[in-house]
């Protein structure tokens, strides 16, 4: 039975372990690589904006093993789907949901979730979220449903240093297929983006200039881009 993703959701097929720079992180990639053949029922993955939750959690929706079904959603505060969403995912043998502290609050959603969380472990079945926290500075109203949040494995992702996040602007230019010299990429990260979500964005939009301009990447030729993008 094929992987099934309902509702909407941006979901990118190109977010594999093979396009991640773990930098430190990869206690816990190794973890989410391998969550089939572990007997984690649940991996707890929180980190600060920009550390690549989302990514991992899509990786770990993509990984292929036989007969095993998948499902991936993000939550957004302001635009929560019905609970019912929840209805029959016990049977999913894992499920990774993004951005869990955004249910909080709201009673409906909490008793849903608290509901899914029971029948999906009964069934021994693998659950992965993902919060900017960790489980214990959750705002769950229900403490039962607090509780069950550190019934796993509690993964931490670490920020990049200054000179991993070079290393991960260069890996990811390459995923793109163009260079990033050294000294071009330190050029990008002093004058237009310190951040990886604002670096991503940045270098999808220099990998079409220079696919455009058929040009290697140099510093007059990204201030040009740069300046093209100008409002």
């Amino acid at each position: 039975m094929p992987k099934q993703f309902p509702l909407q959701f941006e979901f990118q097929a190109n977010q594999s372990f093979n396009t991640f720079y773990s930098g430190n992180n990869e206690e816990a990639i190794n973890h989410l690589q391998h969550i089939f053949s572990s007997n984690e029922l649940l991996i707890f993955l929180w980190g600060e904006a920009g550390t690549g939750k989302t990514h991992l959690l899509q990786a770990t929706t993509q990984l292929n093993h036989p007969n095993k079904i998948s499902f991936y959603y993000c939550f957004t505060a302001n635009d929560l789907p019905d609970p019912e969403m929840l209805d029959s995912l016990e049977t999913y043998d894992l499920v990774c949901l993004d951005n869990i502290d955004q249910i909080a609050e709201n009673t409906a959603w909490e008793q849903a979730f608290f509901n899914f969380f029971n029948m999906h472990r009964d069934n021994n079945k693998q659950l992965v979220l993902s919060a900017p926290c960790p489980p214990k500075f959750l705002s769950f109203q229900l403490p039962d449903l607090k509780t069950r949040m550190s019934w796993g494995l509690t993964q931490k992702l670490n920020t990049l240093t200054d000179d991993q996040l070079l290393n991960a602007l260069i890996y990811k230019a390459n995923d793109l297929g163009f260079k990033i010299p050294i000294h071009v990429g330190n050029f990008l990260m002093t004058h237009y983006a310190q951040d990886l979500p604002s670096i991503w964005q940045l270098l999808d939009k220099i990998d079409q200039a220079t696919l455009a301009a058929q040009r290697k990447l140099t510093i007059p030729f990204l201030k040009q881009i740069m300046s093209d993008l100008e409002p």
